[in-house]
């Protein structure tokens, strides 16, 4: 009697290990690249956001030259060494975008940044109106990165633009299309607007890399932009002040204040200024102060620190304006995230919605000089 009891249960238990757990069903595959696929090297064209001509690179798809090591601090130096910033553009009437690149580091994401916006690269193409819009991004998993962009475009020629990685480096780049598709890559445009900051005007923490707020004011301005943001490390540096001199800028964005405190602006701002001005006679310069933390409205050490390093800079701005410094400009930083607090996801750090809101403020302010 018990053997039988016995035989039942594994009889049965058997067959339910059989039915309760089926296997999930297999997912689809996306389109795969062909064979035959065309492949072009982006070196052989160029990409905008990458300064100082064809001066020696350590790497090419580094930010500054390889003489900068020498002159920058070594963490200026390491974070330059990320592509933040640039873009390559191109025309093609492909129906496909592949995309074949090699990362520098296997850290693909940031505590609070995905990999996307840390190590994607992130295609827009123009409409029929000729307005940027987006198209894809990858979402890389390891540092080989292969894969089918977008797929079953629109008909025609279209211009695209890809943004790279923010917060990693590029070993190669390779943009692919299909076999007798028609391919131009675009040449950098010349006078590139000049961001120099700290990690928010590096990138974090955006979503993709066509999120910052420099790469959506490169759209709507539709100029170049060169992304000197170094996290943490944006500190209005003699050091980083000569490199911008040898830039042919059509306007130059000092977004520091982050990264610095009121002493600190004091003893460096105006001689920064004055340092570029030796160079950039008339070229627009930006002085903007601060955004505040989102959470700095329940925290009042830090509403203060803001308070005063918001004043500190203007102070030098004064200062500036007194000593006849001219085609200087200034922003604010109260609403830059704008003020319902919902601009950041750590309170430092914009999302792209606290981007958005600062290209918008930045935006009148760049088409007014730029004119």
């Amino acid at each position: 009697m018990k053997a039988a009891i016995l035989l039942t249960f594994f009889v049965s238990a058997s067959l339910l290990a059989q039915t309760a757990a089926p296997q999930p069903p297999a997912k689809p595959k996306g389109p795969a690249i062909p064979a035959d696929a065309q492949w072009h090297d982006v070196t052989t064209w160029g990409v905008e956001g990458r300064g100082w001509g064809d001066q020696e690179r350590k790497r090419w798809y580094d930010r500054l030259p390889a003489k900068a090591e020498k002159t920058v601090t070594p963490a200026v130096w390491g974070l330059s060494r990320d592509s933040a910033g640039m873009m390559v553009r191109f025309k093609s009437d492909a129906k496909a975008i592949y995309t074949r690149y090699q990362l520098s580091k296997a850290n693909l994401a940031l505590p609070a940044m995905p990999a996307t916006g840390a190590s994607g690269l992130d295609l827009y193409a123009r409409d029929d109106k000729g307005q940027w819009k987006w198209v894809n991004c990858t979402k890389p998993s390891q540092q080989n990165v292969e894969a089918v962009v977008i797929s079953d475009l629109a008909p025609g020629e279209h211009e695209f633009a890809a943004y790279l990685p923010l917060y990693n480096g590029i070993e190669k780049l390779e943009i692919g299309v299909p076999a007798g598709a028609k391919f131009e890559g675009l040449k950098p445009r010349e006078k590139p607007i000049v961001f120099y900051g700290t990690s928010i005007t590096h990138g974090a923490n955006a979503s993709r890399p066509g999120m910052v707020h420099t790469a959506i004011l490169g759209r709507h301005l539709d100029r170049p932009v060169i992304n000197i943001g170094f996290s943490g490390n944006g500190r209005m540096d003699a050091a980083v002040g000569d490199l911008i001199n040898e830039l042919d800028a059509a306007a130059i964005v000092i977004d520091c204040l982050p990264n610095m405190g009121p002493a600190d602006v004091t003893a460096k701002c105006v001689p920064l200024v004055k340092q570029l001005r030796s160079k950039h006679a008339t070229t627009p310069i930006i002085l903007v102060e601060d955004r505040r933390y989102t959470n700095s409205w329940i925290t009042p050490a830090k509403a203060k620190f803001h308070d005063d390093n918001h004043a500190a800079l203007k102070a030098a701005y004064e200062q500036l304006k007194a000593e006849k410094v001219a085609n200087l400009h200034y922003i604010g930083g109260d609403a830059l995230y704008g003020t319902d607090a919902e601009g950041a996801n750590d309170a430092s750090h914009a999302t792209d919605l606290g981007f958005l809101r600062q290209a918008e403020i930045f935006e009148p302010v760049l088409r007014a000089v730029l004119k």
